[in-house]
């Protein structure tokens, strides 16, 4: 593309003039093995740290929350930046500050992959509210079902051998 004369290149800036956006994605993913490795104590740190990475990479965190082997991030996504890009920054910057942490004794990570799902505007308040408690919601409900139910209220085609590594989960 030319520059126009006043100097402006849509390849040297990122957003074009008029571009406005709303998009609310609800991420989830998994400790890997499905290890109940986040537990109660800890929980706060992990969840305020992948807070801090959601705000230095340019994304909104309105709720970032979870259980002992699982993770709920609901961010507003900047046009600036992929789901997935989000993503993985977030697992790698906090799996890195886990591991380097004095909580755990071996090796922290993520399981691949993670579940992305948009709200509206209107449904923020909901999915908020769901999330900061999943103390609560998981008392009757195993991360499986959750996870499963999400997929197709969704209506997200899915082949078991492509989800979560999932074991027995007992109530």
């Amino acid at each position: 593309m030319r520059e126009n004369i006043s100097g402006y290149s849509p390849l040297k800036h990122p957003f074009m003039p008029n571009t406005f956006t709303q998009l609310n994605i609800h991420a989830i993913f998994s400790v890997k093995g499905r290890k109940n490795l986040l537990h109660k104590d800890i929980r706060g740190q992990i969840f305020q740290y992948i807070h801090g990475i959601c705000r230095g990479i340019g994304l909104f965190p309105l709720a970032v929350n979870g259980y002992s082997d699982h993770v709920h991030v609901f961010f507003e996504l900047s046009p600036s930046i992929s789901v997935a890009k989000a993503l993985q920054d977030i697992k790698a910057n906090s799996s890195k500050w886990i591991n380097q942490s004095d909580h755990f004794h071996g090796e922290f990570s993520w399981q691949a992959g993670y579940g992305a799902f948009t709200y509206s505007r209107s449904q923020r308040d909901h999915v908020i509210k769901y999330i900061t408690n999943q103390e609560q919601h998981h008392s009757a409900k195993t991360f499986r079902n959750e996870y499963l139910e999400l997929l197709k209220l969704f209506e997200i085609q899915y082949d078991e051998r492509y989800l979560f590594e999932f074991y027995d989960d007992i109530i």
